[in-house]
């Protein structure tokens, strides 16, 4: 079966948006939109729960941007789900970081689709950071796992070829 061949890559992916959509569902549920929006301290001054809605990117990038950004969270999400059906079999850490770029393009794009808005809640007031979500989590995760394959993929393909023996 295909979905063996890279099976922690939908299995990264059916997690993460998962874990999203309940998070957002949470926040829906549990907190009124309100303006100022409404917040509750989890680390008074440091970390809150905050409840807005984003027409725009990650971290209100392209603020009303919701229609190109649609199409095109589902564009990504149709060219990886493709790459792992089709395409070679990934290695674990690959697997991982598409995987959760899926789920996290899937959790934001199904949002737009369905809303016209994707739901922000993880506010860092520490260091004046934008209001995200669990998608934007899984989906920054996700870059840093294929960035590390980028620029230390063959030394650790070495290291543990070494640990194997000769």
């Amino acid at each position: 079966m295909r979905f063996r061949k890279n099976s922690l890559f939908w299995l990264a992916a059916i997690i993460s948006l998962v874990l999203d959509h309940l998070t957002k569902f949470w926040v829906v549920r549990t907190f009124e939109l309100t303006v100022p929006p409404e917040t509750i301290p989890i680390w008074p001054g440091v970390f809150h729960f905050t409840y807005v809605i984003n027409t725009g990117a990650a971290f209100s990038l392209f603020h009303g941007g919701v229609f190109w950004l649609r199409w095109l969270s589902l564009g990504v999400s149709l060219a990886l789900m493709a790459m792992a059906w089709f395409g070679p079999r990934l290695s674990r850490l690959e697997q991982l970081g598409y995987g959760l770029i899926l789920g996290g393009a899937l959790g934001n794009g199904i949002d737009r689709f369905v809303s016209g808005h994707v739901v922000d809640f993880l506010d860092f007031r520490l260091i004046q950071f934008p209001i995200f979500n669990l998608a934007d989590v899984s989906i920054n995760i996700g870059i840093f796992c294929l960035l590390m394959i980028t620029f230390f993929g063959h030394s650790m393909r070495h290291s543990s070829q070494n640990k194997d023996g000769p």
